[in-house]
């Protein structure tokens, strides 16, 4: 899917389908990496395109629908994580994994849990930074455009994410 402005093709069920095969994965990942939960995930990403098809026919276009979307959902998440705090009731379903394996047949190994377990340790702003840097492969520049902070903390952010994910792992590197 090209990167193009939303509504300017109408909101048909083909195009939309289309949005979500393109974006949909993608934001998924997102999401679970900043929320922790995948049933969450998912309904961030289920609510972000319910929102999208309701959008009226005359109202006009969203520019860059990549863009779009990443944040709408990335200020989901975040309106989800505040109003856990004051639920004061989340639970992590810790039966599904945080991160996908590279080969779906291969077993989940005690490095991919410790692995798992290090992210999971870590605060929703810094999960999202290293999701953004190492498995989306953005620039700093681009994590501060998406995550609105400036280069400087976007990039102490993963500084610290990085120690934190040392420390937990016993890595001398």
């Amino acid at each position: 899917m090209t990167e193009g402005p939303i509504g300017a093709r109408g909101l048909a069920p083909d195009w939309l389908a289309g949005v979500y095969d393109a974006h949909g994965p993608g934001l998924f990942r997102y999401a679970l990496m900043i929320l922790a939960d995948h049933a969450a995930a998912e309904d961030v990403v289920q609510q972000v395109f319910a929102r999208l098809a309701r959008r009226p026919a005359a109202a006009p276009p969203i520019d860059a629908e990549a863009r779009y979307l990443r944040r709408a959902v990335r200020h989901e998440c975040f309106s989800r994580l505040r109003a856990r705090r004051r639920e004061a009731t989340y639970r992590v379903d810790a039966r599904r994994p945080l991160i996908e394996a590279a080969d779906p047949r291969a077993s989940r190994s005690d490095e991919r849990l410790a692995i798992e377990a290090a992210l999971d340790a870590l605060p929703p702003e810094q999960r999202e930074v290293v999701h953004l840097k190492v498995f989306d492969g953005r620039t700093f520049e681009e994590i501060a455009a998406i995550t609105g902070v400036t280069i400087n903390t976007a990039a102490s952010r993963y500084r610290y994410a990085l120690e934190k994910l040392r420390a937990a792992l016993g890595s001398s590197t």
